[in-house]
């Protein structure tokens, strides 16, 4: 989970969103609450969300405080690390009920609002908040069949389908991100 989330956003199926750099510290200190419009091709989807504190390309550490080392041959360079604070996972087939799963009408823009855990965190002045959103967070959690099935958990390797997702972004239709922004 503290793995630099750079190999992510470079993904082409992974969708990216960044402010500019921030000119004064911004604190985050509730629950994040996205509220998207997806559809996918197939019956079942998951959407993952996470939320990325980005450091400045030239961001140094503070004199006297000696950065971790990654490995025996090199020192962890955190000039543009993308520090993950919160990740969650969406089944769509749950985006109505936990314990009554809705298949999806394929290429349909359908809502899917979820509450991710609380956060506490104080993005610094310079650095960047990002948002990511992905289908897959495989091995963190199982593999999604992109069909609706009574237990995914059950799919054997001829269930498995490519499917094509999408994140709307305007109009009736427009996703967001609800930080809860504390005010000084």
């Amino acid at each position: 989970m503290t793995e630099d989330q750079r190999f992510a956003s470079t993904r082409p199926d992974v969708l990216v969103y960044q402010t500019e750099p921030l000119t004064a510290d911004v604190t985050v200190a509730g629950d994040i609450k996205p509220s998207l419009f997806i559809s996918s091709s197939g019956t079942d989807s998951d959407f993952v969300v996470k939320l990325i504190d980005v450091f400045p390309d030239d961001y140094k550490y503070p004199e006297g405080v000696k950065p971790p080392e990654t490995s025996a041959f090199s020192v962890f360079e955190p000039g543009g690390y993308e520090m993950l604070l919160r990740g969650e996972p969406m089944p769509a087939r749950f985006r109505s009920s936990f314990t009554k799963p809705l298949p999806l009408k394929p290429n349909v823009a359908t809502a899917l609002s979820f509450d991710m855990p609380g956060i506490m965190h104080t993005f610094k002045k310079g650095h960047r908040i990002m948002v990511q959103i992905q289908s897959t967070w495989f091995p963190l959690m199982a593999r999604n069949p992109q069909k609706f099935m009574a237990n995914y958990q059950k799919a054997t390797a001829a269930d498995f389908q490519k499917a094509t997702e999408r994140v709307f972004y305007g109009g009736k239709t427009m996703s967001a991100i609800v930080l809860p922004i504390q005010r000084r």
